[in-house]
Protein backbone atom coordinates (compact mmCIF):
# COMPACT_ATOMS: atom_id res chain seq x y z
CA UNK A 1 0.00 0.00 0.00
CA UNK A 2 1.35 3.43 -0.88
CA UNK A 3 1.07 6.35 1.49
CA UNK A 4 1.02 10.08 0.80
CA UNK A 5 4.57 11.39 1.13
CA UNK A 6 3.39 14.97 1.72
CA UNK A 7 1.91 13.86 5.05
CA UNK A 8 5.38 13.72 6.59
CA UNK A 9 5.29 17.45 7.27
CA UNK A 10 1.96 17.45 9.08
CA UNK A 11 0.14 15.58 11.79
CA UNK A 12 -2.16 12.79 10.67
CA UNK A 13 -5.61 14.27 10.13
CA UNK A 14 -8.53 12.90 12.11
CA UNK A 15 -12.11 14.10 12.72
CA UNK A 16 -12.11 17.57 14.29
CA UNK A 17 -15.56 16.99 15.82
CA UNK A 18 -16.77 14.07 17.89
CA UNK A 19 -19.62 12.74 15.78
CA UNK A 20 -22.13 10.15 16.90
CA UNK A 21 -22.00 7.23 14.51
CA UNK A 22 -18.43 8.08 13.50
CA UNK A 23 -16.54 5.33 11.72
CA UNK A 24 -13.12 5.47 13.40
CA UNK A 25 -13.54 2.00 14.94
CA UNK A 26 -14.52 0.47 11.58
CA UNK A 27 -11.82 1.98 9.37
CA UNK A 28 -9.81 -1.22 8.98
CA UNK A 29 -12.98 -3.17 8.15
CA UNK A 30 -13.90 -0.56 5.55
CA UNK A 31 -10.40 -0.56 4.11
CA UNK A 32 -10.55 -4.33 3.55
CA UNK A 33 -13.45 -3.70 1.19
CA UNK A 34 -11.68 -1.20 -1.05
CA UNK A 35 -11.19 -2.27 -4.68
CA UNK A 36 -8.06 -4.38 -5.13
CA UNK A 37 -6.47 -1.95 -7.59
CA UNK A 38 -6.68 0.83 -4.99
CA UNK A 39 -5.16 -1.37 -2.28
CA UNK A 40 -2.31 -2.30 -4.63
CA UNK A 41 -1.64 1.10 -6.18
CA UNK A 42 -2.41 3.34 -3.22
CA UNK A 43 -4.10 5.77 -5.61
CA UNK A 44 -7.72 7.01 -5.58
CA UNK A 45 -8.52 9.21 -8.57
CA UNK A 46 -11.88 10.47 -7.30
CA UNK A 47 -13.53 10.01 -3.91
CA UNK A 48 -17.12 11.02 -3.14
CA UNK A 49 -18.77 10.93 0.29
CA UNK A 50 -22.44 12.02 0.25
CA UNK A 51 -22.88 11.92 4.08
CA UNK A 52 -19.51 13.17 5.30
CA UNK A 53 -20.40 13.67 9.00
CA UNK A 54 -17.23 13.58 11.08
CA UNK A 55 -15.21 12.50 8.05
CA UNK A 56 -13.33 9.57 9.62
CA UNK A 57 -13.20 7.57 6.38
CA UNK A 58 -12.20 10.61 4.32
CA UNK A 59 -9.34 11.50 6.64
CA UNK A 60 -8.15 7.90 6.80
CA UNK A 61 -7.99 7.70 3.02
CA UNK A 62 -6.21 11.05 2.75
CA UNK A 63 -3.65 9.89 5.33
CA UNK A 64 -2.91 6.54 3.68
CA UNK A 65 -3.64 6.96 -0.03
CA UNK A 66 -2.95 9.41 -2.81
CA UNK A 67 -6.37 10.95 -3.38
CA UNK A 68 -6.39 13.08 -6.51
CA UNK A 69 -9.85 14.61 -6.09
CA UNK A 70 -12.49 14.58 -3.32
CA UNK A 71 -16.10 15.72 -3.12
CA UNK A 72 -17.74 15.85 0.31
CA UNK A 73 -21.47 16.48 0.83
CA UNK A 74 -23.83 16.73 3.79
CA UNK A 75 -27.23 18.32 4.40
CA UNK A 76 -26.12 19.84 7.72
CA UNK A 77 -25.22 23.49 6.98
CA UNK A 78 -23.39 23.96 10.28
CA UNK A 79 -21.12 21.01 9.54
CA UNK A 80 -20.39 22.08 5.97
CA UNK A 81 -19.71 25.62 7.19
CA UNK A 82 -17.07 24.28 9.59
CA UNK A 83 -15.37 22.20 6.89
CA UNK A 84 -15.16 25.21 4.61
CA UNK A 85 -13.80 27.46 7.35
CA UNK A 86 -11.03 24.99 8.18
CA UNK A 87 -10.29 24.69 4.47
CA UNK A 88 -10.09 28.48 3.96
CA UNK A 89 -9.30 30.22 7.27
CA UNK A 90 -7.77 27.73 9.68
CA UNK A 91 -5.32 30.21 11.23
CA UNK A 92 -8.05 32.69 12.16
CA UNK A 93 -10.12 29.84 13.59
CA UNK A 94 -7.20 28.58 15.68
CA UNK A 95 -6.65 32.07 17.14
CA UNK A 96 -10.31 32.27 18.22
CA UNK A 97 -10.28 28.76 19.71
CA UNK A 98 -7.05 29.38 21.63
CA UNK A 99 -8.58 32.46 23.24
CA UNK A 100 -11.77 30.57 24.09
CA UNK A 101 -9.80 27.69 25.57
CA UNK A 102 -7.63 29.95 27.72
CA UNK A 103 -10.65 31.81 29.05
CA UNK A 104 -12.70 28.67 29.69
CA UNK A 105 -9.97 26.71 31.48
CA UNK A 106 -9.15 29.66 33.74
CA UNK A 107 -12.59 29.38 35.36
CA UNK A 108 -13.89 27.09 38.10
CA UNK A 109 -16.39 24.37 37.20
CA UNK A 110 -19.55 26.33 38.03
CA UNK A 111 -18.38 29.35 36.06
CA UNK A 112 -17.39 27.07 33.19
CA UNK A 113 -20.91 25.69 33.23
CA UNK A 114 -22.37 29.20 33.07
CA UNK A 115 -19.97 30.04 30.24
CA UNK A 116 -21.02 26.92 28.32
CA UNK A 117 -24.73 27.71 28.51
CA UNK A 118 -24.10 31.34 27.60
CA UNK A 119 -22.23 30.28 24.47
CA UNK A 120 -24.87 27.65 23.65
CA UNK A 121 -27.59 30.30 23.90
CA UNK A 122 -25.61 32.65 21.65
CA UNK A 123 -25.07 29.85 19.15
CA UNK A 124 -28.78 28.98 19.00
CA UNK A 125 -29.97 32.59 18.83
CA UNK A 126 -27.78 33.33 15.83
CA UNK A 127 -28.81 30.18 13.95
CA UNK A 128 -31.97 31.69 12.46
CA UNK A 129 -30.11 34.67 11.01
CA UNK A 130 -27.09 32.83 9.60
CA UNK A 131 -26.33 33.28 5.93
CA UNK A 132 -25.15 29.82 4.89
CA UNK A 133 -24.81 30.82 1.24
CA UNK A 134 -22.17 33.54 1.36
CA UNK A 135 -18.85 32.93 3.10
CA UNK A 136 -17.88 35.61 5.61
CA UNK A 137 -16.16 36.32 8.94
CA UNK A 138 -19.29 35.27 10.81
CA UNK A 139 -18.67 31.73 9.53
CA UNK A 140 -15.32 31.67 11.33
CA UNK A 141 -16.86 32.95 14.57
CA UNK A 142 -19.67 30.43 14.37
CA UNK A 143 -17.35 27.52 13.64
CA UNK A 144 -15.37 28.43 16.75
CA UNK A 145 -18.60 28.30 18.79
CA UNK A 146 -19.52 24.94 17.25
CA UNK A 147 -16.15 23.36 18.05
CA UNK A 148 -16.19 24.82 21.57
CA UNK A 149 -19.61 23.31 22.26
CA UNK A 150 -18.60 19.96 20.78
CA UNK A 151 -15.49 19.79 22.97
CA UNK A 152 -17.18 20.87 26.20
CA UNK A 153 -20.68 19.37 26.03
CA UNK A 154 -21.79 16.07 27.55
CA UNK A 155 -20.30 13.08 25.72
CA UNK A 156 -18.90 15.43 23.07
CA UNK A 157 -21.77 15.23 20.58
CA UNK A 158 -23.55 17.26 17.96
CA UNK A 159 -27.31 16.95 18.36
CA UNK A 160 -30.15 19.34 17.58
CA UNK A 161 -33.83 19.30 18.46
CA UNK A 162 -36.83 19.71 16.14
CA UNK A 163 -36.38 23.50 16.24
CA UNK A 164 -32.85 23.14 14.94
CA UNK A 165 -31.28 24.14 18.28
CA UNK A 166 -28.16 22.57 19.72
CA UNK A 167 -29.44 20.97 22.93
CA UNK A 168 -26.62 18.86 24.44
CA UNK A 169 -25.97 19.76 28.11
CA UNK A 170 -22.70 20.75 29.77
CA UNK A 171 -20.00 18.11 30.13
CA UNK A 172 -17.83 18.00 33.24
CA UNK A 173 -14.33 17.72 31.76
CA UNK A 174 -11.31 18.75 33.79
CA UNK A 175 -9.09 19.95 30.93
CA UNK A 176 -10.87 19.66 27.58
CA UNK A 177 -8.77 20.33 24.47
CA UNK A 178 -10.82 22.99 22.75
CA UNK A 179 -8.13 24.02 20.28
CA UNK A 180 -6.30 21.05 18.78
CA UNK A 181 -4.04 23.16 16.58
CA UNK A 182 -2.05 20.28 15.12
CA UNK A 183 -5.13 18.40 13.99
CA UNK A 184 -6.85 21.51 12.63
CA UNK A 185 -3.78 22.21 10.50
CA UNK A 186 -3.72 18.57 9.35
CA UNK A 187 -7.42 18.74 8.46
CA UNK A 188 -6.75 21.96 6.56
CA UNK A 189 -4.14 20.21 4.42
CA UNK A 190 -6.34 17.13 3.97
CA UNK A 191 -9.06 19.36 2.52
CA UNK A 192 -6.86 20.51 -0.34
CA UNK A 193 -8.28 19.57 -3.76
CA UNK A 194 -11.64 18.95 -2.08
CA UNK A 195 -15.05 20.30 -3.06
CA UNK A 196 -17.36 20.74 -0.06
CA UNK A 197 -21.10 21.05 -0.65
CA UNK A 198 -24.21 21.41 1.49
CA UNK A 199 -26.49 19.19 -0.54
CA UNK A 200 -28.75 16.15 -0.35
CA UNK A 201 -27.00 12.86 -1.15
CA UNK A 202 -28.66 12.67 -4.56
CA UNK A 203 -26.63 15.69 -5.68
CA UNK A 204 -23.56 13.45 -5.56
CA UNK A 205 -24.68 11.82 -8.81
CA UNK A 206 -23.19 14.80 -10.66
CA UNK A 207 -19.71 13.75 -9.52
CA UNK A 208 -19.95 9.95 -9.62
CA UNK A 209 -18.78 8.14 -12.72
CA UNK A 210 -17.06 4.90 -13.64
CA UNK A 211 -14.33 3.92 -11.12
CA UNK A 212 -15.29 6.66 -8.64
CA UNK A 213 -14.91 5.44 -5.05
CA UNK A 214 -18.04 6.26 -3.04
CA UNK A 215 -18.60 5.71 0.68
CA UNK A 216 -22.13 6.23 1.98
CA UNK A 217 -22.70 6.50 5.71
CA UNK A 218 -26.31 7.72 6.09
CA UNK A 219 -28.05 8.46 9.39
CA UNK A 220 -28.60 5.05 10.89
CA UNK A 221 -31.95 3.36 10.96
CA UNK A 222 -32.90 3.16 14.67
CA UNK A 223 -32.28 -0.29 16.12
CA UNK A 224 -35.56 -0.15 18.03
CA UNK A 225 -38.35 2.24 18.97
CA UNK A 226 -36.35 3.74 21.87
CA UNK A 227 -32.99 4.21 20.18
CA UNK A 228 -33.68 7.44 18.28
CA UNK A 229 -30.86 9.90 18.86
CA UNK A 230 -32.94 12.95 17.80
CA UNK A 231 -30.86 14.14 14.86
CA UNK A 232 -27.70 15.74 13.47
CA UNK A 233 -29.75 18.02 11.20
CA UNK A 234 -33.35 19.22 11.02
CA UNK A 235 -34.09 16.67 8.33
CA UNK A 236 -34.99 13.21 9.60
CA UNK A 237 -33.90 10.13 7.67
CA UNK A 238 -36.77 7.65 7.71
CA UNK A 239 -37.39 4.31 5.99
CA UNK A 240 -38.58 6.06 2.84
CA UNK A 241 -35.25 7.89 2.71
CA UNK A 242 -33.41 4.59 3.19
CA UNK A 243 -35.36 3.19 0.23
CA UNK A 244 -34.52 6.28 -1.83
CA UNK A 245 -30.86 5.78 -0.94
CA UNK A 246 -30.98 2.11 -2.01
CA UNK A 247 -32.36 3.20 -5.39
CA UNK A 248 -29.56 5.77 -5.65
CA UNK A 249 -27.04 3.05 -4.75
CA UNK A 250 -28.25 0.88 -7.62
CA UNK A 251 -28.20 3.85 -9.97
CA UNK A 252 -24.56 4.62 -9.07
CA UNK A 253 -23.68 0.94 -9.43
CA UNK A 254 -24.99 1.05 -12.98
CA UNK A 255 -22.48 3.82 -13.68
CA UNK A 256 -19.63 1.50 -12.73
CA UNK A 257 -18.71 3.25 -9.47
CA UNK A 258 -17.15 1.42 -6.53
CA UNK A 259 -19.61 1.59 -3.63
CA UNK A 260 -19.41 0.94 0.12
CA UNK A 261 -22.36 1.66 2.41
CA UNK A 262 -22.79 1.17 6.16
CA UNK A 263 -25.82 1.13 8.45
CA UNK A 264 -27.09 -0.29 11.72
CA UNK A 265 -28.23 -3.92 11.67
CA UNK A 266 -31.89 -4.35 12.71
CA UNK A 267 -31.20 -8.05 13.33
CA UNK A 268 -29.47 -7.02 16.56
CA UNK A 269 -32.97 -6.69 17.99
CA UNK A 270 -35.13 -8.68 15.62
CA UNK A 271 -33.68 -11.61 13.68
CA UNK A 272 -36.72 -11.53 11.41
CA UNK A 273 -36.13 -7.92 10.34
CA UNK A 274 -34.87 -8.22 6.76
CA UNK A 275 -35.21 -4.53 5.88
CA UNK A 276 -31.67 -4.08 4.56
CA UNK A 277 -31.30 -7.63 3.29
CA UNK A 278 -34.26 -7.02 1.01
CA UNK A 279 -33.33 -3.44 0.18
CA UNK A 280 -29.84 -4.45 -0.98
CA UNK A 281 -30.61 -7.89 -2.31
CA UNK A 282 -28.06 -8.92 -4.92
CA UNK A 283 -25.22 -7.13 -3.13
CA UNK A 284 -22.72 -8.49 -0.64
CA UNK A 285 -23.77 -7.66 2.92
CA UNK A 286 -21.21 -8.09 5.69
CA UNK A 287 -22.06 -7.87 9.38
CA UNK A 288 -19.27 -6.56 11.61
CA UNK A 289 -19.20 -5.76 15.35
CA UNK A 290 -19.13 -2.13 16.45
CA UNK A 291 -19.47 -0.49 19.85
CA UNK A 292 -22.40 1.75 20.65
CA UNK A 293 -21.06 4.63 22.73
CA UNK A 294 -23.68 7.39 22.63
CA UNK A 295 -26.41 5.89 24.80
CA UNK A 296 -26.82 7.86 28.03
CA UNK A 297 -27.43 4.55 29.78
CA UNK A 298 -24.03 2.86 29.92
CA UNK A 299 -25.67 -0.56 30.28
CA UNK A 300 -27.10 -0.08 26.79
CA UNK A 301 -23.69 0.51 25.27
CA UNK A 302 -22.05 -2.49 23.73
CA UNK A 303 -21.09 -4.31 20.55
Amino acid sequence: MATNSFKKDFDIARPYLKWAGGKTQLLLELEKRLPLFILESGVIERYVEPFVGGGAMFFYLKNHYQVTESILLDVNPELIMAYRVIQSDVDKLITLLKNMETEHLSKGEEVRKENFYSIREEYNQKMQDMDYQNYGDEWIQRTALLIFLNKTCFNGLFRINSKGEFNVPFGRYRNPTICDEGNLQAVHHALEKTEILCRDFTHARHFIERNTLVYMDPPYRPLNSTSHFTSYSRERFNDQDQEKLAHFYREMDSKGAYLILSNSDPKNHDLKDNFFDELYSGYEIDRVPAKRNINSNTSSRGR
